[in-house]
């Protein structure tokens, strides 16, 4: 069957707030889905919770301590033969704020209202759509 779902990757993002803004960054040209806009994070490892897998990302990605608040959104988004298992959890930073990644060519805090002016990479769309639309996302 062409184009047939054969793996899932659990994958955790955080959406870090400060000063009525969130942290987006930009993958690099060379890795999957380079150039569009995430929200920083990575993959769950086996046995791993959700919120650790969250604060282990960010501090290898970031460099920065964050804390975990409350989900977001949960999305799967098929993309090519893989299903990412995306959930999006709502964070704050533990002390310094980031001020570059490893994974990523760039960072920027955004405004609400900014949001969909930016080229998403597709799982974190559904996200993005709830912080852009809603307004308790943002209480």
């Amino acid at each position: 069957m062409i184009g047939a779902v054969t793996a899932s990757i659990e994958v955790v993002a955080a959406v870090i707030r400060h000063g009525g803004r969130v942290l987006t960054c930009r993958r690099a040209e060379g890795r999957a889905a380079g150039g569009k806009w995430e929200f920083p994070g990575g993959k769950v490892s086996a046995g791993e919770s959700q919120q650790a897998a969250l604060e282990r990302e960010i501090l290898e990605e970031l460099g920065v301590a964050i804390w975990v608040g409350g989900l977001l959104d949960r999305s799967v988004t098929p993309v090519g033969e893989v299903e990412i298992d995306l959930s999006c959890y709502f964070a704050a930073p533990v002390g310094d704020l980031p001020t570059s990644s490893s994974d990523h060519d760039e960072i920027r805090w955004l405004g609400r209202s900014e949001l969909m002016a930016f080229d998403w990479a597709e799982p974190d769309l559904a996200a993005v759509e709830k912080l852009a639309t809603e307004d308790e996302a943002w209480r």
